[in-house]
């Protein structure tokens, strides 16, 4: 591992000093090369992780877009300048690169996280040290591969594996600056708290409680659509899924339609046609997820849809759970203070939509909720009163694309600059501020000289 860092700190003198037009010039050839490999990574995500092939061209495709939002490096970049800020001085400051960086990445999004992390921070001129999650590398080291035949030299960017032992070498190792981490509540808090202590900068993205909430004028169609898709897609392990629901009014009625939706979609291996879920990533998060619905209905939850007991043929050994739905759920239930992580849905019912928002703003979690509305009054209200740092108007899984910053809040994240965005250039990179003086009194109006010059 100290190798790995070795060659990143050896690496930054020489690509701190490339131009930035160089640097952008290689991320053009990498966004092309990850199209032109697009397929080839979607199948070692679904062969490792699990998940259905579409879902896993789509976890590229946003990668990718944030590989494309990179390419804009030469705006993004950009300092400030006040000139004649006195007599004869000028003031003018830039951005420039921390040196060395670590990323540390989950099993949920193995090729978007990543290139959340390196693409962004090697463009700023860094270099990264990279641990993808140990459970399905793959992906991650195939586009470091792709790196290398871009053009990014050699210790730009390497890869370590491991566990604990690899991240407390990235936490306490002095010759990195900056972390990045995308994972679970525990691991995250443990992450930063480390990190900042040995004095580095750490964004930590971790878990949530995305809420969504259903008015009762709400188009239902597109409404119980959602809902499903946002849900149980990818199996529920997203951090930013939909898994509570939040029926206010005469909505409620509309759940036997959700649950028939749910019992539709097709569980089985990702690779399979047709396939809307795949299993979950082990057998101890699929025991996890039983035992949290099991916990729910001996609290007093309705599970009106039981996805637990669900048999895929061939894989009758699987970790698959299929579609589930509690009930009734109250705050005070584990399955709703915990985040599942699985195809889970547990739905709450509230009178209005000032009851509905108080719910909201008591979770501890601020990554994403979304209301569901014709009226724009009543989405207007929602947006300005819930304290959660994503907000989706008819949208379920509010991701802003790359030139936004991914703004999860409160319980969900542990930094002062978020990824993406604005936030994500401030965070790979220092301001540098000159201030210049060249007195007027200095000008020379000395003549250019033709004849032949002579050494004396």
């Amino acid at each position: 591992m100290q190798s790995a860092v070795d060659s990143c700190k050896k690496a930054f003198g020489s690509w701190s000093e490339t131009t930035i037009l160089t640097r952008q010039q290689i991320m053009f050839k990498y966004q092309n090369l990850i199209k032109d490999n697009m397929k080839r990574i979607a199948e070692t995500i679904t062969l490792e992780q699990g998940k259905t092939l579409v879902d896993a061209e789509g976890d590229v495709a946003r990668g990718l877009q944030a590989v494309e939002h990179c390419c804009s490096i030469t705006s993004l970049q950009l300092g400030e300048t006040l000139p004649g800020i006195a007599k004869d001085m000028d003031l003018y400051s830039f951005r420039i690169p921390l040196g060395v960086t670590a990323g540390i990445t989950p099993f949920n999004f193995p090729a978007m996280i990543p290139l959340w992390m390196f693409p962004l921070a090697l463009v700023c001129g860094n270099t990264m040290v990279v641990k993808p999650s140990e459970r399905d590398p793959g992906a991650c080291m195939i586009l470091v591969e792709l790196a290398k035949e871009a053009g990014f030299p050699d210790g730009t960017v390497n890869v370590i594996h491991g566990q604990h032992e690899a991240v407390n070498f990235i936490c306490d190792s002095p010759d990195i600056r900056a972390i990045s981490f995308v994972g679970s509540d525990q691991a995250g808090k443990y992450i930063y708290e480390r990190g900042s202590k040995n004095g580095k900068r750490v964004q930590s993205n971790m878990g949530a409680k995305n809420h969504g909430v259903i008015m009762p004028d709400a188009n239902k169609e597109n409404t119980l659509n959602q809902l499903v898709g946002a849900a149980f897609g990818a199996a529920g392990q997203r951090c930013m899924a939909l898994s509570t629901a939040i029926f206010v009014g005469e909505s409620k009625e509309w759940i036997p339609e959700l649950v028939e939706r749910a019992k539709k979609l097709k569980v089985a291996a990702g690779n399979q046609p047709g396939a809307d879920l795949g299993p979950l990533i082990s057998p101890k998060a699929k025991q996890r997820v039983c035992d949290l619905v099991e916990s729910g209905i001996k609290e007093g939850a309705q599970c009106v849809l039981d996805g637990r007991s669900i048999k895929v043929p061939g894989y009758e050994n699987g970790n698959f759970v299929g579609p589930t739905v509690l009930h009734n759920v109250k705050t005070d239930m584990e399955c709703y203070k915990e985040e599942i992580f699985g195809p889970v849905l547990v739905s709450m019912e509230a009178d209005t939509l000032d009851e509905a928002i108080d719910v909201v703003n008591n979770n501890p979690y601020g990554n994403g909720t979304a209301i569901f509305t014709t009226n724009g009054a009543t989405a207007r209200k929602y947006t300005q009163k819930i304290d959660v740092g994503q907000v989706g108007v008819n949208v379920p899984i509010p991701v802003p694309l790359s030139m936004f910053s991914f703004t999860g809040s409160r319980g969900s994240f542990m930094g002062d600059t978020n990824f993406s965005g604005k936030q994500g250039i401030q965070f790979y990179t220092q301001m540098k501020t000159v201030t210049s003086m060249w007195r007027e009194a200095d000008v020379s109006d000395g003549k250019s000289h033709t004849a032949m010059p002579v050494m004396k």
